[in-house]
């Protein structure tokens, strides 16, 4: 039985309100104009969409932007209303379970970032451009949407931008052609894709790729290319070493956008990164991250969690491509880097329990380092050779699907044996931070 989204108890507490698990959208047409000047946006959204219970009511997540129009299979619905972030629609027919429907939506206003319980996300404006970072509630701040993870999608996204700008949206882009004054930016990705990976970035940007078995491309403020290209000149390497050690690349391509505006910290879409311009150096501390935003394609976009409170999932993984890509690049080995962490964990208070942090501690950095001392505790216990196979098999069986931490054990314990269960269990489910195994 399968709940619907108007019960609470059908919504992500981690993000409550979000969600409708009564259907699910299988590709969303984005259709925006934008001004970057005033921050004004028109829009239109087509969402095509197939039902998982018999309906007679359904709700899309939407934040404050004004909608002038809905329709349903081409016609208005019995009614709508749209309040609290929520677009409710009534049917005046009812949809079966398992038949498709196609929802539009016409809406405008000014976006801006909505807040959730960790904070704010979304559409955000820069000082002269925009840059979208939903993660995890944000998406709603510019389109309408099935917002939950596990309601993954393909989409195309065309932007209108006054000329001079630059737009970057997830997928290929498949056309750019002038209109009066602007551009119309049109990208496709047709990976299945979470809402809050779906992102915009739009200034005046200068680009430059290098070509291979996955284009990658460097994209950053005009007149800024000597510092940006040596900052993320190591991109292909780290696809390669990556590509080896997790399976192959999930995606036709990679960006790394830099924004002229300093950033808090950098932030992954699927396909894609965004840094501030205060990250761009060839610093190990400023290089693990491009490697660990350049991981989370593998982990948190192909294999995107289901449950926000398996972030470890996401996080822990990409912390622990840092470590592996230090150890394959001539630094520190994951041992020193793992042992180095440890030391540091164990000062700080033990409250947190990895498996299930809660909303408040969702990004809190104890989940990325124990993630990541989870995977070396494994790796040492069951030997590099089965733990490489082991990351390789979950990334091809799970590639562009929803995954859980179960999910995790249950090819772990298939791979390795039922004995790595107790390990499991001390580092998700238990506050005290465990030893790490002897090399």
């Amino acid at each position: 039985m399968k709940l619907s989204a108007h019960h609470d108890s059908g919504t992500d507490p981690y993000v409550p309100g979000h969600g409708d698990h009564s259907y699910d959208v299988d590709h969303y047409v984005l259709d925006i104009d934008y001004s970057v000047e005033s921050n004004s946006l028109g829009g239109r959204a087509t969402l095509t969409a197939t039902a998982l219970d018999d309906l007679e009511r359904f709700e899309l997540d939407f934040d404050h932007l004004r909608v002038s129009k809905v329709t349903v299979d081409g016609a208005a619905p019995a009614k709508y209303s749209h309040r609290k972030g929520r677009l409710s629609v009534k049917l005046k027919n009812p949809i079966a379970s398992g038949d498709g429907f196609t929802i539009v939506v016409v809406y405008s206003g000014s976006p801006r970032p909505m807040s959730g319980l960790d904070g704010d996300a979304g559409w955000e404006e820069l000082t002269d451009g925009v840059i979208v970072a939903s993660q995890p509630h944000g998406a709603p701040s510019w389109f309408p949407c099935n917002d939950r993870p596990s309601n993954k999608a393909t989409y195309e996204i065309s932007v209108t931008a006054p000329a001079g700008y630059v737009v970057v949206a997830n997928g290929v882009l498949e056309s750019q052609r002038r209109r009066s004054g602007s551009v119309v930016w049109r990208h496709v990705e047709s990976s299945p894709m979470a809402t809050y990976l779906a992102t915009v970035h739009i200034g005046r940007y200068e680009s430059v790729e290098v070509e291979g078995e996955v284009p990658i491309r460097t994209v950053f403020p005009a007149g800024t290319g000597d510092v940006s290209i040596a900052t993320f000149a190591r991109q292909p390497q780290m696809v390669e070493v990556f590509a080896r050690l997790f399976g192959p690349y999930p995606f036709t391509s990679y960006t790394a956008v830099v924004t002229a505006d300093e950033l808090e910290i950098p932030l992954e879409a699927q396909g894609l990164s965004a840094f501030g311009s205060n990250f761009s150096s060839q610093e190990w501390e400023h290089q693990r991250l491009i490697a660990h935003e350049l991981a989370h394609q593998w982990f948190g976009n192909s294999l995107t969690l289901a449950h926000w409170r398996d972030i470890w999932l996401h996080e822990g993984f990409a912390c622990y491509a840092e470590w592996l890509w230090s150890e394959n690049s001539g630094g520190l080995s994951a041992d020193e880097h793992a042992e180095d962490h440890w030391q540091t964990l164990d000062q700080l208070p033990q409250d947190l329990v990895l498996g299930d942090p809660g909303p408040e501690l969702m990004f809190d950095d104890r989940v990325y380092k124990r993630g990541a001392l989870l995977l070396h505790s494994l790796r040492l216990t069951v030997g590099d050779d089965t733990f490489f196979g082991l990351l390789r098999t979950w990334t091809n069986r799970y590639a562009g699907g929803s995954v859980t931490t179960e999910e995790f054990v249950a090819v772990t314990a298939e791979f390795c044996g039922g004995g790595v269960g107790r390990l499991f269990d001390t580092w998700l489910r238990e506050v005290t931070l465990p030893e790490l195994p002897t090399p």
